[in-house]
């Protein structure tokens, strides 16, 4: 298993190295096989992460039940969006952007999928910085002024709350220094083992300002804001990685924080905060999806709702609960995921981001109009998808906890946003388009094209995304229920 590690962080890489070199043809077929192959290591390292801790390169490396969660995730995403950016990129004629693109792609991938390998607090702050770094470049790609603004942005509030989290990192190992001695290397495991030792003050200021350091990356009140500009600026294909795979491997760095935490204090105070940035995340996400105009940035403001749902789900604390957060990790990546590729058909389709000149979307578009319903509505929580699946244990998980407000006040606010995604796919889908008239041939709401597919590239990885969510929803494989349940068991500090 020692190989499939080395191999998890060597594969994506060393795409993006050859991708430097290839033509842009060659270069998409690599990243497709990467992100395949990655998928394919990940799947691997189930069945002996559900049972056990896996480790290499003297504990530098290191995967357990929780990590395991969070590459498939993200190795799922990166193979269904690679598959998805091959047709996406058809739109583009410029062989030295696709070049750039698969370059920062695979790049970005191979940060996202080391951050869960790591296994010391100070290499997972390195991966996680590392990612905003590529991330930045990729939202700037589009050499807009929209989309320089959109990366500047973005890198000058990820680097302030990344700053936090170093600090954070500082005071842990402050308070591991003292019952591990001064040599030691700020790895994962000992600091937990040693939590009910560690001094009191420093690991309180430490998950503090993970929470909020890495919040920022994973889009919680109030260090939200370069989020919707960021994904509404991005290539669609990087929407999709930053919204369904991104946000969620911050919010691992702040699971890693919350089980020393745990360990340390007990999980009273760390369930306070979590819970206060969740539910506030969820009331600003609920709020804001109506009156959106541009798709992608509706879906961003959707992602930070979810992420909302994971802060609350782990404050509730109980086993149900923490189960439900780990499967919406993998049903969020698919369902967003999904989400995104289907808005960025609608975009090339109409040749606009502008939901008010989406009209007729399930007539014009055979195939990606119904996926992207379905991917709305699996955001939505309706069954049988997984999302559903995921909420319901999350609530029940709230209510067995004795937090009957807090789960209340969930449900209300994930039907509010609700119903604001459901009015904007209504009018893209439903609404009939209006013929343009003599007088104003571009009228925003014609169809710009005949009815059809810009190409099979964009659709068949969201047939897969959604036949992952009906897995997810219907019956999750046992293999994946274990790992789930012994994640459920890590974050409680009972492994």
């Amino acid at each position: 298993m020692i190989a499939v590690l080395l191999a998890i962080l060597i594969v994506p890489l060393a795409a993006a190295l050859a991708c430097l070199a290839l033509p842009a043809r060659a270069a998409a077929a690599v990243a497709v096989v990467s992100g395949i192959a990655s998928f394919g290591l990940v799947l691997a390292l189930v069945p002996d992460a559900s049972h056990g801790d896996l480790s290499g390169l003297s504990g530098y490396l290191r995967v357990d039940a929780v990590s395991a969660v969070f590459l498939l995730a993200t190795s799922f995403l990166y193979a269904a969006v690679a598959t998805y950016a091959v047709g996406y990129l058809k739109s583009h004629h410029d062989d030295a952007y696709a070049r750039r693109f698969w370059v920062g792609f695979n790049a970005f991938a191979w940060a996202m999928l080391a951050a869960p390998l790591m296994g010391s607090l100070a290499l997972l702050w390195i991966a996680v910085e590392v990612t905003t770094v590529i991330s930045a470049l990729l939202v700037a790609i589009e050499d807009t002024d929209g989309a320089a603004e959109a990366a500047w942005k973005y890198v000058l509030i990820a680097s302030a709350g990344l700053g936090l989290g170093l600090l954070a990192t500082v005071f842990a190992y402050y308070a591991g220094s003292q019952v591990l001695g001064e040599h030691y290397n700020l790895a994962i495991q000992p600091l937990i083992q040693a939590g009910s030792r560690l001094p009191k003050t420093p690991v309180e200021l430490a998950f503090l300002l993970a929470v909020l350091g890495y919040g920022t990356k994973v889009g919680l009140f109030p260090v939200h804001t370069w989020l919707p500009d960021a994904h509404s600026e991005a290539p669609t294909p990087v929407s999709a990685l930053l919204s369904g795979a991104l946000l969620a491997t911050s919010f691992y760095a702040i699971l890693r924080f919350y089980q020393v935490a745990g360990a340390a204090l007990g999980t009273g105070f760390p369930r306070e905060v979590l819970l206060a940035f969740g539910i506030a995340s969820l009331l600003l996400a609920s709020l804001y999806v109506f009156g959106q105009r541009d798709v992608k940035r509706l879906l961003a403001y959707s992602s930070v709702e979810h992420m909302g749902i994971l802060a609350v789900g782990v404050s509730f604390g109980v086993p149900v609960a923490l189960a439900g957060v780990l499967l919406h990790v993998m049903a969020h990546a698919a369902a967003k995921g999904n989400a995104f590729m289907g808005a960025g058909v609608f975009t090339v389709k109409y040749g606009t981001k502008r939901m008010s000149a989406m009209r007729g979307g399930l007539a014009l578009l055979p195939w990606s109009g119904p996926l992207f319903l379905l991917a709305i509505l699996a955001l939505s929580a309706l069954p049988p998808f997984g999302v559903f699946r995921s909420e319901f244990q999350i609530v029940a998980g709230g209510l067995s906890s004795g937090s009957y407000a807090a789960g209340a006040v969930l449900v209300v606010l994930v039907t509010l946003a609700f119903f604001g995604l459901a009015t904007a796919a209504t009018g893209m889908l439903l609404t009939p388009a209006s013929p343009a008239s003599p007088a104003s041939p571009a009228s925003a709401s014609a169809p710009a094209k005949a009815p059809g597919e810009p190409t099979s590239w964009m659709v068949v990885p969201v047939l897969a995304g959604l036949a992952v969510l009906v897995l997810l929803g219907v019956h999750p494989p046992g293999e994946l229920t274990d790992l789930i349940a012994r994640g459920a068991a890590q974050l409680r500090g009972t492994p």
